[in-house]
């Protein structure tokens, strides 16, 4: 199939960002931990980048100007789009359902919706009697007046004494300044939720049966793809924070990344789908690891090894506290496991800049990430001979 032509004006402009750098695909792929492999594919035109951070990554580190990296963006949006809509299914059209034709001309009465029973005085006198419904009975007058006046001296003493109702399920109003709004943040900040390890790997749980299930998409198309089955992280979940001031000058200073998980339960019981058979890269980028079976998870830094050369060199961890500035952004990974919960969680990331200071949460579009366990579940691989998913068992695969 040929190639759409955006992508490939595109790819062209990721190619010629690449050629004037110099460096090979690994030692680019290193600053903006994604693997080589993935790095060629954005450069050849095979993949479109989910989101612009990690293009604009590689304009800032190829020396791109901002003409440049604005035409680049424009670029990759029109990408984009023509993704997307490869990526869409063509809608089913809808057969036209033709009216019946009216039988009346005559233009009916609507029908009358539910009412109060009619008046029995007024039914047809030559219909028989219905029997009448007894009333009930109501309470007794004393006691009504009673409530009526215990409640007005309640009101009277509420007022008295200065002390209004609350309701214990209203939240706390704001507590900002009558006339004033609170100030953007001196930095801007986007995640990358759907990712795979090396850009092949990754499992996810999904409520269905095999047959149900489609085949494996490309790693720029995954967002789709668990959206439409509902799948949910299988194990691990890899998210990407890439972090970036606004000033080319004035630094942001990030002092810790914490991990607050609002909601444990049992592992969902649904089946495992691995979007591989096994695959690994020569690079293994650093990262926060997030251990969510612990009481109390905590982001640990974690170094990352780059194998691509004669010798394996390490990639030291990201140490807090952390500058970034305009011209110098930073991608912060983390990997967050679990054997054994459904957990839902977020991340809270500490920093200050031009002596204001913050705590920003880091989200899935508003919502908790999450992430389950998949010890024991049914696990699956594609085919792609034979185009089915099959068991582990069969494909030869355990663990």
């Amino acid at each position: 199939m040929p190639k759409d032509a955006a992508v490939e004006e595109f790819a062209g402009l990721v190619r010629a960002l690449k050629a004037r750098d110099g460096r090979s695909y690994e030692a680019l792929g290193r600053r903006l931990s994604v693997s080589a492999s993935t790095l060629h594919r954005y450069c050849s035109g095979a993949t479109v980048p989910e989101e612009f951070a990690v293009v604009d990554r590689l304009a800032l580190l190829c020396g791109a100007a901002e003409e440049e990296r604005r035409a680049l963006e424009a670029a990759w949006t029109e990408a984009d789009r023509a993704r997307r809509r490869a990526a869409s299914p063509a809608p089913t059209p809808v057969p036209a359902v033709s009216a019946a034709p009216e039988s009346n001309p005559e233009p009916s009465a609507p029908e009358p919706g539910p009412g109060p029973a009619p008046d029995p005085s007024a039914a047809d006198p030559s219909a028989p009697e219905a029997p009448r419904a007894r009333p009930r009975r109501g309470a007794p007058a004393p006691l009504l007046v009673a409530a009526a006046v215990a409640l007005v001296v309640l009101a009277l003493a509420a007022t008295l004494l200065g002390h209004p109702t609350r309701t214990t399920s209203a939240p706390a109003p704001a507590s900002t300044a009558p006339g004033r709004t609170a100030a953007p943040l001196p930095f801007t900040w986007s995640i990358g939720s759907q990712l795979w390890e090396g850009g092949c790997g990754h499992t996810y749980l999904v409520d269905r049966a095999p047959r149900a299930v489609a085949p494996p998409p490309v790693a720029a198309d995954s967002g789709a793809w668990a959206g439409t089955h509902g799948a949910v992280h299988g194990g691990e979940a890899l998210v990407r924070i890439t972090v970036q001031g606004r000033s080319p000058s004035d630094a942001v200073v990030l002092h810790a990344l914490h991990v607050r998980v609002v909601d444990r339960a049992a592992p969902l019981p649904w089946n495992a789908y691995r979007m591989d058979n096994g695959c690994g890269g020569a690079v293994t980028p650093r990262h926060f690891a997030v251990d969510l079976d612990r009481p109390r998870p905590l982001a640990r830094p974690v170094d990352g090894l780059d194998a691509s050369g004669a010798e394996v060199r390490k990639i030291p961890a990201v140490s807090f506290p952390y500058k970034v500035t305009s011209s110098d952004p930073e991608e912060l990974l983390v990997s967050a496991r679990t054997a054994g919960c459904d957990c839902r969680w977020y991340l809270e990331l500490e920093w200050s800049a031009g002596g204001r200071t913050g705590t920003v949460r880091i989200t899935d579009g508003g919502k908790p990430f999450r992430t389950s366990g998949t010890r024991g579940r049914p696990a699956y691989v594609h085919d792609s001979a034979e185009g089915r998913w099959i068991t582990d068992s069969d494909s030869g695969q355990t663990g």
